[in-house]
């Protein structure tokens, strides 16, 4: 029961392997590392100050396609590179602020070092695209993953190229398209300016009641983006991702309030939320441990394929036959892949040793060995995740906090004392979080490079240069923060500090296994019920269902707040009924001409809505950034609110409406 609307066709990309078109080029270097760096530093502000951080891949190619075009005319081969390494920055500074704030938290540091910091940044996320080389065969190629993002960027990018009058065959069509892109990416600006800028309504609508001596909280994401997410991803995934969320917001917290006992008088919101992250949020821990390792599994298969290309392409490329593949086939040569990781290597054992100077050379020896195999693991399964849910709403936080909990008890079984211990936690989860965070990012800029017909190697080494040039500026933005601030519970006299959320669990996790201090019983909860989904997946594979349970979409499910997975319902529920209402209508043709008709006029419709989906997510992404350049110029008081006493949610309730009603008819609307 395949009911997403995206089903791209691979087999004609915009640029053949016969015609040449510029890929990188200088300009495009330069505007790719500048957008990075911008990128990048923004987010490090929002992610400390919410939590979270605003995808940059499309963002990065409407930017880059405005100001390409100032110049002789880009090829979209150049905008896409542009964008390959623009996103980096943004990726980038998600696995720097979601974990190196906790070193200060621990007391490790007293400030952020800044070539320890840039290093750690640097190194980890090459490492997140040298593990992802030789998956982009088995995730992007042999895999029905739908890489949300991967997709709607390239749309954006194909509707900037006809736009521009490469394709005048197309002319119409390109104009169509446009319009469609530019009208959802102002209606998800406007959404976000209003939401998070002038602050006239909520993002969430929710209900939170005491019910006996518990509490049960539900709440819908009002957020045009999450819908075109879920728009994007299909039913299949999007309602995964919601049973997930219920299953822990309406089974497990109430379960865990009834047993614990809760507080009549206490806000019911407040004490659910704390009952999510202090403890029912390790379910979706523990079922993405057993998750990661069962993707790994099943997709061993296809990525033993890809290593086994990568070897015949060196021993093709011996004999003369470099050609062998295709251009847009081509991926970064092993030899460099090898080399380049062991560069890599050498470096973090000196930084480990530097940051933990008490720690014995065998252990950091141990420390750098157990950091590389988490990091190629945890790569593959945010890898995997991306393309499950996209880059928005890949759980990054949720990888690395297997990633410090799994290697924190590496580290006891061998004897390494709670002094030391937490800190180097931290230290592996930091490197493997910039690496997973890449990662994911690294994989869908290769799926939109896929659909366009790029050349993969060329985006691997663009990757790279993003992950350069954002590194540079995590140190000084993080300090300038840490200053004007303080950071989690690091504070500044008359300011509120940035909560840090991510940093501050990081640091409880790893503090947390060395004093005992952890909900195993949540974590073990999570590991069975994955075992349960896997096998039910398992039934329904053998039974040929068209309807399938990855475990990794409940995982991700469990893990989120129950708003994210609702809202991703509303879009998958869309591309459900729009694929419904098309169903419907070609079955009740008779004439073999006209049904024919109709099966066009779907794919058109249906092209349709997933350009209005990438518009939300471009408009809002967009948005999200712009609003974080006054925010930070004001030094953290937002100048555009316009100090509502109570800030009501029944207009983001109406515009949640109106966008669900307009992505239907943008889907079922015969032109």
């Amino acid at each position: 029961m395949d009911q997403s609307p995206t089903k791209p066709d691979v087999s004609a990309p915009n640029a053949s392997p016969e015609r040449s078109l510029p890929e990188i080029t200088v300009r495009a270097v330069l505007l790719g590392a500048a957008l990075s760096v911008i990128l990048g530093a923004a987010n490090v502000y929002l992610g400390l100050k919410a939590g979270m951080t605003v995808a940059a891949s499309i963002p990065a190619a409407v930017v880059s396609m405005g100001l390409l075009r100032i110049f002789r005319r880009p090829s979209i081969l150049e905008n896409n590179i542009v964008q390959t390494a623009a996103s980096a920055g943004e990726s980038l500074a998600a696995g720097v602020l979601f974990t190196l704030p906790a070193l200060l938290i621990l007391g490790v540091w007293k400030r952020f070092d800044y070539w320890s910091t840039t290093a750690i940044a640097a190194l980890g996320g090459i490492i997140g695209v040298l593990f992802t080389v030789p998956l982009r065969r088995a995730l992007v190629l042999g895999s029905e993953l739908r890489f949300p993002e991967g997709v709607a960027t390239a749309e954006v990018l194909r509707v900037g190229e006809l736009s521009a009058g490469r394709q005048a065959a197309e002319g119409k069509g390109a104009s169509t398209g446009l319009w469609t892109l530019v009208a959802g990416s102002l209606a998800g600006g406007l959404y976000k300016l209003g939401e998070a800028g002038l602050r006239l309504f909520g993002d969430v609508a929710g209900v939170s009641v005491h019910a006996g001596r518990t509490v049960w909280s539900a709440a819908l994401g009002l957020a045009p983006a999450l819908v075109g997410v879920g728009y994007i991803v299909g039913f299949n995934i999007a309602v995964l991702v919601f049973l997930g969320g219920a299953a822990n917001w309406f089974v497990a917290i109430p379960i865990v309030g009834w047993l614990q006992g809760t507080d009549v008088a206490a806000d019911p919101y407040k004490i659910a939320r704390g009952l999510w992250s202090a403890q029912t949020r390790y379910i979706g821990v523990g079922a993405m441990v057993v998750g990661g390792l069962w993707a790994l599994v099943r997709m061993w298969g296809n990525l033993v394929a890809g290593l086994a290309a990568g070897l015949q392409a060196i021993r093709d490329r011996r004999r003369g036959r470099q050609d062998a593949l295709p251009r847009e086939q081509r991926d970064m040569p092993v030899t460099w892949l090898a080399g380049a990781l062991v560069a890599c290597v050498g470096p973090m054992f000196f930084i480990f040793r530097l940051i933990l100077p008490e720690a014995s050379p065998a252990l950091v020896l141990f420390m750098c060995l157990a950091m590389l195999v988490a990091a190629f693991v945890f790569s593959a399964v945010a890898s995997y995740m991306a393309g499950l849910v996209g880059s928005s709403n890949n759980p990054i936080s949720g990888v690395t906090i297997a990633t410090i909990l799994s290697v924190a008890l590496l580290l006891m079984a061998v004897g390494t004392s709670a002094a030391v211990g937490p800190g180097a936690a931290i230290l592996i989860g930091a490197v493997v979080c910039c690496a997973a965070a890449i990662g994911g990012d690294n994989m869908q800029d290769l799926k939109t490079g896929l659909l366009v017909g790029a050349t993969p190697w060329k985006q691997q080494i663009m990757q790279m240069v993003g992950v350069l040039a954002g590194a540079v500026v995590m140190a000084p933005v993080l300090t300038v923060l840490l200053e004007a601030y303080g950071i989690g519970t690091i504070t500044v006299e008359g300011q509120t500090p940035l909560e840090a959320p991510q940093a501050t669990l990081m640091a409880s996790v790893a503090r947390g296994v060395f004093h005992r201090e952890l909900p195993w019983a949540m974590v073990g909860i999570g590991a069975v019920a994955a075992v349960a989904v896997i096998v039910l997946d398992l039934v329904l594979e053998r039974r040929k269902s068209e309807f399938r349970t990855p475990v990794l979409a409940v995982a991700v499910g469990l893990y989120l707040p129950l708003y994210l997975g609702s809202a991703l319902l509303v879009g998958g529920l869309i591309a459900w009924a729009g694929g419904r209402y098309w169903r419907g209508r070609i079955a009740r043709q008779v004439d073999v001409r006209l049904r024919a008709s109709l099966a066009e006029a779907q794919q058109d419709a249906q092209r349709r809505g997933l350009l209005l989906a990438a518009g939300l997510i471009t408009g809002e992404a967009l948005l999200g950034i712009a609003l974080a350049v006054p925010i930070w110029l004001c030094e953290g008081r937002n100048p555009l609110d316009v100090g509502l006493q109570a800030i009501p949610v029944w207009p983001g309730l109406i515009l949640l409406a109106g966008v669900a009603i307009w992505l239907f008819r943008a889907g079922t609307r015969k032109e």
